[in-house]
Formats: structure tokens, C-alpha cells, sequence
């Protein structure tokens, strides 16, 4: 949110643990709309990478107006965790998991957007929406290098 602080933090292998935590609760509330296991995306998911320490997690459901009776049973408001409930053939859900594979595989690409991130987050340390907003760009452009399109996403209000 536009008033929440941006702290980015050493990698932790104890990231992992925590989305199998959670991964196991979501698909069990979520099985019914589920079309793929949720997966564990974002910074978090790249080993070795600094993050802020709230883990993404992608849930690929076959119809996201159908998934939306999850809602009231996935509300939480603490931010440990972040869920993204998008429809598993969607572009941003192709995207999630292509920028977190390239993360993965290219260190070069990691060193950048670590570099980015740390830049951003000194910049934007009281607006984390102006923090992931700055990042589209390189996001992007990281996406095309990996033959995606990104879709066109709004910005967050800030």
C-alpha cells in the first residue's frame, strides 16, 4: 500500500518451508477451482535473491468468477503471504511463472533485478505500491527477452 514500508531482506531457505505450509491450506480450501498446483512465485521462490519477505504464491483456477466464493474463506490480513488467484491460462499467469523460471536460471538477470529492487526499495521505502509500480518496467522487459508479451496491468494506486 501507499503507506506500508519496503524491506528487503537477505534470502532465506526457510522461504520454501513456508509456502509448503501454505500451499498444502490453499489447495485444500481451493481444490474445487483449482486447475494446477499452486505454485510458489515471486522473489521469495529464487533462491539466492533478496525480497521483501512476504511469499507470492500463484493459484491457477479454471474460472476466476467461479473462485471468487473463495474469497471470503482466503481473507487474511496479516502479510505473510500474498495469493494470486488468476485464471491458469491467463497471460499474467504465464508471466508469474516465466519471470520467477528466468530469475531462476540466469544469474546476470538476478544480479540486475537485485540491483533494481535495491535502488526502488531505497526510493520508494514508505510506498510499496510506488516500489512494485517502478518495477514494471524491468519486468517487462525481462518478459520480452523471454519471448512473453506482458499483458497491459494497471498501476497501483500510490
Amino acid at each position: 500500500m501507499a503507506d506500508q514500508y519496503v524491506a528487503i531482506a537477505d534470502y532465506d531457505p526457510a522461504w520454501a518451508d513456508r509456502f509448503a505450509e501454505q500451499q498444502v491450506l490453499v489447495e485444500g480450501l481451493l481444490r474445487p477451482w483449482l486447475s494446477r498446483p499452486v505454485e510458489h512465485i515471486g522473489s521469495t521462490s529464487v533462491p539466492g535473491l533478496r525480497a521483501k519477505p512476504v511469499i507470492d504464491m500463484l493459484a491457477p483456477v479454471g474460472s476466476l468468477d467461479e473462485a471468487r466464493a473463495a474469497l471470503p474463506v482466503l481473507a487474511d490480513e496479516a502479510r505473510t503471504h500474498h495469493l494470486h488467484v488468476v485464471e491458469a491460462e491467463h497471460t499474467h499467469a504465464r508471466a508469474l511463472l516465466a519471470f520467477r523460471d528466468a530469475l531462476r536460471v540466469d544469474a546476470g538477470l538476478r544480479r540486475e533485478y537485485a540491483s533494481v529492487k535495491e535502488r526502488l526499495a531505497r526510493q520508494h521505502r514508505d510506498n510499496r505500491n510506488a516500489y512494485t509500480n517502478a518495477k514494471t518496467a524491468f519486468v517487462e522487459r525481462a518478459l520480452r527477452r523471454a519471448g512473453i508479451d506482458p499483458s497491459p496491468r494497471d498501476l497501483l494506486p500510490e
